[in-house]
């Protein structure tokens, strides 16, 4: 027993010493050395490109300042860190010296705030901030949160388990289960976002996913012919899913009103649907179901028996469906960084917006009955985005472009025969 605690005080001893051994540098060189000597910064390099950070892991210690060069090699882009107030926009070939101390160990996301293109969301990384060691004494004291009044102290490449409630020290060969557990930070939650996630434009008539929750859009058409003439169309839309969530595919449904005559007569009423997904880093799938009711309303396509000389009473017998659906699908493939190609085609089942020829007898003296001609929709092109702004060079079989319009050829077009036309978009929200 003697000899237990001979051992005991030895030991306890040894750990006064080194604790008053730590207070007493901090004492005599912390202060002074801080004042006369400031740690100087860390210096990291970094450039920042469509649509990467290079490096994408920084590694750093707590409490150790930090300086970032931040290089664009492109475009204008952003650098923030959330947790740590860091905010900072780049100019295009410009560099941005960033310099901060952290004061917190962990994993922290950094990320571009400046909207550079479709893989603008994927333009990520991560920071990590590891403890510092203790310097100058060659000896590190760490206490276990799970067991008081037990501490670990290193020295020399030694380590021993000191609890001072049994009165006991162990020398710890090995990593001890007992050592304290790395704190736990919080983290971002990152989740990897298809390359490419839709945004609120159309492919060349048919919509695609939209990226923002709720949005509006008013659109007038110039076309005047009959039952189609100066059409005014309202709209309303909620995005419900995206696949930057843990939705496998991007949902979003959409209302609107449309009205000839500068929204006075003639109105039809639409229900849409429209679906994305992202088969692979380049290439955008969206499939669009709607519904159009009244799109014949007031039988304003149909033949009338006045409409010829002399008139030609069956006209009157000749009834095309009132309501109409469609079902549109594109495809958006990314063949460079900022250029896609664009792809639709819109079958329609019920009402078909084409042209109503009449069919005469034998000898073209007395018209016997009408017909019906019209195209699905099919359009292509070509998109570019600078900044911003997405410009689309498009060739399309109609030139209606109201939601209940666009999905029929009015001009019966056949594939060889396209129309061409031009797209502007411009995203104001980064």
């Amino acid at each position: 027993m003697a000899h237990a605690g001979q051992t005991w005080h030895r030991w306890l001893r040894l750990l006064v010493t080194g604790v008053l051994s730590l207070i007493l540098l901090a004492l005599l060189y912390g202060p002074a050395s801080g004042q006369n000597n400031p740690r100087q910064p860390v210096e990291i390099k970094v450039t920042a490109r469509r649509f990467e950070f290079d490096p994408r892991t920084i590694t750093v210690q707590k409490d150790q300042p930090v300086r970032l060069v931040i290089t664009s090699a492109d475009v204008d882009h952003g650098f923030a860190i959330k947790e740590f107030n860091l905010s900072v926009k780049i100019a295009a070939k410009k560099t941005k010296i960033v310099e901060f101390t952290p004061d917190r160990a962990g994993r922290f996301r950094f990320y571009c705030t400046v909207y550079c293109g479709d893989g603008h969301e994927d333009m990520l990384g991560e920071l990590v901030v590891e403890e510092a060691q203790t310097a100058g004494t060659g000896i590190k004291v760490t206490f276990d949160d799970h067991v008081p009044g037990v501490a670990i102290i290193e020295s020399n490449g030694e380590r021993l388990r000191i609890d001072t409630s049994a009165k006991t020290v162990t020398r710890i060969g090995e990593k001890s289960p007992q050592q304290t557990p790395p704190a736990k930070v919080a983290k971002v939650e990152q989740t990897k976002a298809p390359e490419g996630e839709p945004y609120d434009y159309r492919l060349v008539n048919v919509p695609n996913g939209v990226t923002d929750k709720l949005y509006v859009s008013a659109y007038r058409s110039p076309l005047c012919q009959r039952g189609l003439c100066r059409t005014i169309e309202l709209g309303v839309g909620y995005h419900w899913l995206d696949e930057k969530g843990h939705s496998p595919v991007a949902l979003s449904t959409y209302a609107s009103i449309e009205g000839d005559e500068n929204f006075s007569q003639h109105y039809t009423y639409n229900l849409q649907t429209m679906l994305a997904r992202s088969v692979t880093k380049y290439v955008n799938l969206f499939f669009s179901p709607a519904v159009h009711f009244n799109a014949n309303g007031q039988r304003r396509f149909d033949p009338r028996a006045t409409d010829f000389f002399p008139p030609a009473p069956v006209a009157d017998t000749f009834r095309q469906d009132k309501h109409a659906a469609s079902f549109g699908f594109g495809v958006n493939a990314r063949i460079k960084p900022t250029v896609s190609l664009l792809f639709e085609y819109t079958p329609r089942v019920g009402f078909k917006l084409g042209r109503v020829r009449p069919i005469f007898n034998s000898n073209f003296t007395r018209i016997v009955g009408f017909s019906n001609e019209s195209e699905a929709e099919i359009g292509f092109g070509i998109q570019k985005d600078i900044g911003r702004h997405t410009f689309s060079l498009t060739f399309s079989n109609t030139q209606t472009t109201t939601t209940a319009r666009y999905n029929s050829s009015n001009l019966v077009l056949p594939p060889k025969k396209f129309i061409i036309g031009f797209n502007l978009y411009r995203r104001f929200l980064k």
